[in-house]
């Protein structure tokens, strides 16, 4: 396909640009993988029996392909970064689409394990593409409208099912495959509609890991063991606890993505006005606060009120998470980023492929006990956030450095 420099894409219909594509393929991916984690609880819990146990062992195979991430230096060696981007997500489409096919343990966990092969090289891919074809100085506020625009998606696949799902007795294998297959159609167009686009940095194909980096790395890896008790035990808790059906899942989804749809833009605003370090300090404080009442919903009894205002407090903070990606665009050498995308993947996932099941048995002794563990792994990432200078750059990636330091290997 054709060439197009960066700086040549400005001339291009506004439909056919880059940041055009990366909108697209935002909304694209929550289309189908929205879809399946709306479905999810309920599927596994009515058609596979599933309890704790399997549900960590499930979430701990979906993490793998997370764990793995790193794989993405290799194909990009001989795959453009743009054509494994949409390969990516048009393969997590098509898993998804076959989900409902194969209501069994096994079936679901070889299904999962290849949607999530799909979702995580997308993302990886994705997030490299948008710290090199965004500016900085545009980076939060443009990083906010494309969560929005991917909670837009969300809010779409989950008010269909909301309206659809009793209204017309919608079966689990009808609606993964209608989702999933969109999402694979959108991809295939993104493919031949759009020309390749030429970043004027050249990236490095190859392993980086680079000392002056240690403290987003140390930050990817709390913000992946966190994320995954959220992932995997908010949602299941809303089934398992107070037991929410289809429709009322995919509601409070609905409501948590009209949320961010409208707030990600104002963040993003936050994040350019207050700098990255104020931004995921406040996101850090309300996770231990939303955490620890989380453990509070099994000691002191509240009900299911508390529980689904908590949860989407807890999508709120989580939507604050892009101010990381900003922060390493502005210390990173521009060649670095393929790389040290693909390489912060795995680290966010390193906990991520143990904590589900080992924390699966812990959720059948102590649910209240899963959520303080999260409280205290939120708090560890607000003191790394506190390291974070206000105006970061290559030098002066922590409080430590002067301004003026030349940057370290």
């Amino acid at each position: 396909m054709r060439l197009v420099p960066l700086a040549e894409a400005a001339e291009l219909p506004r439909w056919r640009q880059p940041v055009t594509l990366l909108f697209l393929m935002a909304f694209a991916m929550p289309i189908a993988f929205a879809t399946w984690s709306a479905l999810l609880n309920n599927f596994v819990i009515e058609r596979a029996a599933f309890t704790g146990v399997e549900i960590g062992w499930l979430h701990t195979v979906r993490e793998i392909p997370g764990f793995l991430a790193v794989g993405v230096i290799a194909l990009i060696m001989i795959i453009r970064e743009q054509v494994l981007g949409l390969a990516s997500l048009c393969l997590l489409g098509l898993a998804s689409a076959m989900t409902g096919f194969f209501p069994t343990y096994y079936g679901i966990l070889a299904l999962t394990l290849l949607s999530s092969i799909g979702f995580h090289y997308y993302e990886t891919v994705n997030q490299s593409l948008q710290l090199q074809w965004i500016a900085k100085d545009r980076a939060p506020q443009t990083l906010g409208w494309i969560v929005a625009a991917g909670s837009a998606a969300s809010l779409l696949s989950y008010g269909t099912l909301v309206v659809s799902w009793k209204a017309f007795d919608l079966s689990y294998s009808f609606v993964y495959l209608t989702s999933g297959g969109i999402t694979a159609a959108i991809a295939l167009f993104c493919m031949f509609a759009y020309p390749q686009f030429e970043s004027p940095n050249p990236q490095n194909k190859r392993m980086v890991l680079r000392r002056r980096y240690w403290l987003y790395y140390a930050l990817q890896f709390m913000s992946g063991a966190r994320r995954q008790i959220f992932v995997v035990f908010a949602a299941f808790m809303m089934v398992e606890h107070f037991g929410f059906e289809v429709h009322q899942v995919t509601a409070l989804f609905l409501i948590n993505f009209l949320a961010n749809m409208l707030c990600a833009p104002l963040m993003g605003k936050a994040v350019a006005r207050f700098g990255e370090r104020n931004a995921l300090a406040f996101e850090y404080t309300g996770l231990i606060c939303v955490f620890l009442a989380y453990g509070g919903i099994y000691w002191l009894g509240w009900g299911v009120m508390v529980a689904a205002a908590l949860y989407v407090l807890d999508h709120l903070f989580f939507a604050l998470a892009f101010a990381l990606k900003t922060y390493f665009q502005k210390i990173a050498d521009p060649a670095d980023i393929a790389p040290t995308a693909a390489v912060a993947f795995t680290i966010n996932h390193i906990a991520a492929v143990f904590l589900p099941a080992s924390l699966g048995y812990m959720w059948v002794v102590s649910p209240a006990g899963v959520f303080w563990l999260a409280a205290a792994m939120a708090a560890t990432s607000l003191f790394l956030s506190l390291l974070i200078p206000r105006h970061p750059g290559p030098g002066h990636e922590t409080i430590f450095q002067s301004r003026l330091a030349t940057p370290a290997e």
